[in-house]
């Protein structure tokens, strides 16, 4: 197990007592919307981020997942990259989708008090659960978040109207495998479809043989997403 999974499961047992910080990650807890929300912070390098602000991606980990592996497979290309990652811990309840956008935004404000993040490269990349969070990131807060990034998660016809709410075309790289048992490849490339009817700006990728599991392709859909996130910027 790596060295961010022991360090998260070890002070998620201390209940988060304290922010804690090992080397640039950092444990943060934020109130939002009345509720306690534990989160991963990593600063990015320190000597850039002492001189230039930094692009930074909040990452939604999927239901039965945690921050840390999240965490984990981007953590590399962080560090080349010079951006900083944000992963909240997400509750499995319904309850939670209808704060969700306002629970980011508020997680991505309390990590400007400890990173120095560029307001205008904000973007959110969710697996699975997470990506259908995602998905309400980008229509409730489009203000807010540059670009969002899916994979195997596309919007359920009955939630199309959340698009309504989006004040701009949020930019959004989706990736699906093929294979995928969970997510319905129909409905992920009618989303790309519903998207692009509605003018936002969209890169979709199908995954040939690839199934729900996002570790076994974290490597090349983080770059690939990461490639999409470097030409979008709010204005």
């Amino acid at each position: 197990m790596k060295l961010c999974h022991l360090l998260f499961f070890a002070l998620f047992t201390l209940a988060y007592v304290l922010p804690v910080q090992a080397g640039r990650l950092v444990v943060r807890t934020v109130t939002c919307e009345g509720k306690s929300i534990n989160y991963l912070l990593t600063l990015g390098p320190a000597e850039a981020s002492k001189t230039t602000a930094l692009p930074a991606i909040l990452l939604l980990h999927g239901a039965g997942d945690k921050p840390a592996p999240m965490i984990d497979a981007w953590h590399a290309l962080a560090d080349k990259e010079k951006i900083v990652l944000m992963a909240p811990e997400l509750p499995r309840t319904v309850e939670f989708e209808d704060i969700a956008p306002r629970v980011f935004r508020c997680v991505a404000e309390d990590a400007k008090l400890a990173a120095n993040i560029d307001p205008k490269r904000i973007y959110v990349f969710g697996n699975s659960m997470g990506g259908y969070l995602a998905y309400d990131a980008m229509a409730f807060d489009s203000e807010y978040f540059a670009a969002v990034g899916v994979h195997a998660m596309g919007i359920d016809p009955q939630y199309d109207g959340i698009l309504d709410h989006a004040t701009r075309k949020t930019p959004v790289t989706i990736y699906i495998g093929d294979s995928d048992p969970l997510v319905p490849l129909k409905n992920v490339r009618r989303t790309q479809e519903l998207l692009k009817k509605r003018g936002f700006p969209v890169r979709y990728t199908e995954l040939k043989s690839h199934d729900h599991n996002y570790y076994a392709v974290s490597g090349k859909v983080n770059a690939d997403a990461w490639e999409f996130f470097l030409g979008q910027h709010l204005p």
